[in-house]
């Protein structure tokens, strides 16, 4: 069977998370994007594990769904920062932990906790290397799984420029053999992570790391699964041994708000040549830029572009459903306009992910419009020009020249205010039952 999976999420006890990240909001809205299986996010926090108790309950198969009509079902997960100290260099790196039970959550945290407090964030600092991490989930059973995060980024990630090393045994040590998979972040994709001959035995996973349960946050990167049943096994070994049934939904990488180097202050946006040409360095200013993901990868590939390895995984490149009606409109997505076009074109399909995969083109004409139509083909046909993303600016769509855009840096209470406000969720979902 084929069920669509997003594992790396957040609670409201993450910084900079909305409020609205209740498992009743988190439900609503995997159901208007089309997923099948969430991560529970921040099992770690002990405010959020009471939540997690309160809410869901168990089933048949290790998965979790809410207590009453739950259609959705929960994967136990967390996200945690090791900070170490690695060639006289501090680094910080961001792992995803998978749990098979809340049993053995509860049997992780008090270990985790004398490395660093777990009430501060929903998101953990913690003192020890990642070896040190993997080791201590491994030891509590099998189906116990470290997965790093967002491996590319800057900041707090495995191979990011900042505070990660050059290869994964740097970090992981001997623990290196149960390192199964590796996640892609928002400015990378399969392609990028190709040029480096190293990553070829890993699977590829994307997830949204989303601090928001609406749909264009959650699920907007997010992996497909050919597993024989619907059990958190059978989701892990996949993920694990048989990376060949695993399809990954992945934004175009110059969406990612990391994937050129640049520096916003300034508004400089270069792509990796030109970086290298500048040292490094901020033309306007004479700072240094944040290197971008594109130059990362330049560093460390060892093979040229366009190279496709054997058993390379397959992958689908989509922009969400409210950036396309956004561009289309020249609004940004949080306006009245591009909320209600989204609710009256989902409203008549049977979630997001259908119309920007499956729904065919006389279809969209009649329900979107011939505009929103065709920019719906092109986001699925790959032919959407991004203007890339840098220093955490997010890309935007520049395919017909509108400047529709992703407002970065909006604060999570403004978009939780748009979500109270929208009626048309409750509907949708009610309709749709």
């Amino acid at each position: 069977m084929q069920i669509v999976v997003d594992l790396h999420i957040h609670s409201p006890f993450s910084r900079a998370t909305s409020k609205d990240m209740s498992f009743k909001s988190l439900e609503r809205g995997a159901i208007v994007k089309g997923l099948d299986v969430l991560g529970t996010g921040d099992f770690t926090h002990p405010k959020w594990r009471e939540e997690i108790r309160a809410s869901l309950v168990g089933e048949e198969g290790g998965l979790y769904k809410l207590r009453e009509s739950g259609r959705v079902r929960y994967v136990v997960s967390g996200e945690v920062c090791t900070t170490f100290d690695y060639k006289g260099r501090s680094r910080r790196i961001h792992h995803i932990i998978l749990l098979p039970s809340m049993e053995v959550a509860e049997q992780l945290c008090p270990i985790l906790e004398r490395r660093g407090s777990l009430e501060g964030d929903g998101r953990p600092n913690l003192s020890m290397t990642g070896a040190e991490l993997v080791e201590v989930v491994s030891d509590l059973g099998e189906g116990c799984v470290v997965i790093p995060a967002h491996i590319w980024t800057p900041w707090f990630s495995l191979l990011g420029d900042r505070g990660g090393v050059d290869r994964i045994e740097e970090c992981y040590d001997d623990q290196t053999p149960h390192i199964y998979a590796l996640e892609t972040g928002l400015s990378s994709d399969p392609p990028m992570n190709w040029r480096v001959s190293a990553l070829d035995r890993f699977t590829l996973v994307s997830n949204s790391d989303s601090h928001s349960a609406s749909p264009w946050r959650i699920g907007r990167e997010a992996n497909i699964l050919e597993v024989p049943r619907l059990s958190y096994k059978d989701v892990v070994e996949t993920i694990m041994h048989r990376k060949e049934g695993v399809t990954t939904i992945e934004v175009d990488p110059a969406y990612g708000k990391y994937h050129w180097t640049g520096h916003r202050n300034c508004n400089v946006s270069v792509p990796p040549d030109e970086a290298i040409r500048l040292r490094g360095i901020c033309p306007v200013c004479g700072k240094r830029m944040t290197k971008g993901v594109a130059e990362r990868v330049e560093e460390l590939a060892d093979r040229k572009e366009g190279v496709i390895p054997k058993g390379a995984q397959r992958f689908i490149r989509l922009l969400p459903l409210s950036e396309v009606i956004a561009t289309v409109l020249g609004r940004d997505i949080f306006s009245g306009e591009v909320q209600k076009r989204y609710w009256d074109v989902v409203g008549k399909f049977s979630n997001e992910l259908e119309v920007l995969t499956k729904a065919p083109e006389e279809r969209l004409v009649e329900v979107c419009g011939k505009e929103v139509a065709e920019m719906v083909l092109m986001n699925r046909e790959g032919r959407l020009v991004i203007s890339p993303g840098y220093d955490g600016v997010y890309g935007r769509p520049e395919e017909t020249g509108r400047g529709g855009r992703q407002a970065e840096g909006r604060p999570a209470d403004e978009e939780e205010r748009f979500l109270r406000r929208t009626k048309n969720l409750d509907d949708y979902i009610n309709e749709s039952r």
